[in-house]
C-alpha cells in the first residue's frame, strides 16, 4: 500500500536517523564547505538513505538536500527539503542535540513535515498530535550565522537583556530542534535571524509549530518570508507578545 507524503516524510526521516544513530561516537571524516562550516561522510550517508527512500516513494517529485543539492524533474510543484544532519558539528563531537529534518513543498506551501532526534527516537511531524506550552518558560535563542538583521538586531543580544532574564530562562540550542520542542511543549519559544523560505533547515519545524498551533512571525511581528526576516516561534500569542516586544526594543 503507498504511503501518504507524511508517512513518506517520517519514513525517509526515519532512514537518516537510523544512519546517524549507528555512527554516532564513531570516527568521522570531515568535508570543508567553509573555513568555518563543514560537512561529514555521516551527513552524506544520511542523505542518501533519505533520498533513497523519497526516489522510491514518490520519484516523480523533485529533492533538494543541504549536501547533495537538487535532484529529480526540473520545475516540479512538488519538491522535498532535506537536511540530514541538523547540527553537524554537535554530532560531530558526540553531543546532542542534533535533528533529521524532511519537508515536502508543494506549490507554495509546506505540507507534510518530520523531525527526528536521532538518538531519543523522538518524532515531531505535521501529524502531531503535539501540544504547545509556555510553561517551561525556556526559550531558545540562535546565535548562529548568517545574520541579515545583524545592523539592527543581534538575537544574542537578548541573552544580555535583563527584562529577557525576568521572564524566560534562556537556551542557546544549535539544531532547529528546538524549534520542533515549541511545537511539543518542551519550549516557550524560539527566536532566530535569517531568510528563512525554503530552508533545508528551518522549513519542516515552522511546518510542525504551524500545524501544532503556535504563534509565529517574522522579527518584526509580520508574516513570515515577506518582511524583514527572521523567526519569532511561541507557544501561545502572551509569550508571542512578550517576546516581539523584547525583539523590537533590541531593534530600536
Amino acid at each position: 500500500m503507498a504511503l501518504t507524503d507524511f508517512e513518506t516524510a517520517v519514513a525517509a526521516a526515519r532512514a537518516g536517523a537510523d544512519v546517524i544513530r549507528a555512527r554516532y561516537g564513531t570516527a568521522l571524516t570531515h568535508h570543508a564547505k567553509s573555513s568555518t562550516d563543514f560537512a561529514t561522510d555521516v551527513d552524506l550517508e544520511a542523505e542518501d538513505a533519505i533520498v533513497a527512500v523519497l526516489r522510491r516513494e514518490r520519484p516523480d517529485d523533485a529533492v533538494l538536500g543541504e549536501e547533495r543539492g537538487a535532484a529529480g524533474p526540473r520545475g516540479s510543484q512538488r519538491t522535498w527539503l532535506v537536511d540530514p544532519l541538523c547540527g553537524t558539528l554537535n554530532f560531530a563531537v558526540a553531543t546532542a542535540p542534533f535533528s533529521v529534518n524532511v519537508a515536502l513543498r508543494s506549490g507554495d506551501s509546506i505540507t507534510a513535515a518530520a523531525v527526528i532526534d536521532p538518538l531519543s527516537g523522538d518524532v515531531f511531524s505535521t501529524a502531531g498530535p503535539h501540544q504547545p506550552s509556555s510553561r517551561s518558560r525556556i526559550v531558545d535563542v540562535n546565535v548562529d550565522p548568517p545574520f541579515p538583521n545583524g545592523d539592527r538586531f543581534r538575537a544574542a543580544a537578548l541573552l544580555a537583556s535583563d527584562r529577557f532574564l525576568g521572564e524566560f530562562r534562556p537556551r542557546v540550542v544549535s539544531s532547529t530542534l528546538a524549534l520542533a520542542w515549541v511545537a511539543a511543549g518542551h519550549r516557550a519559544g524560539y527566536v532566530t535571524d535569517g531568510h528563512l523560505r525554503d530552508s533545508v533547515h528551518f522549513s519542516a519545524g515552522i511546518a510542525i509549530c504551524v500545524a501544532a498551533g503556535c504563534v509565529l512571525t517574522d522579527l518584526a511581528g509580520g508574516p513570515l518570508h515577506l518582511g524583514s526576516g527572521g523567526l519569532i516561534a511561541a507557544a501561545d500569542e502572551a509569550t508571542h507578545a512578550l517576546l516581539l516586544a523584547m525583539v523590537e526594543a533590541e531593534f530600536g
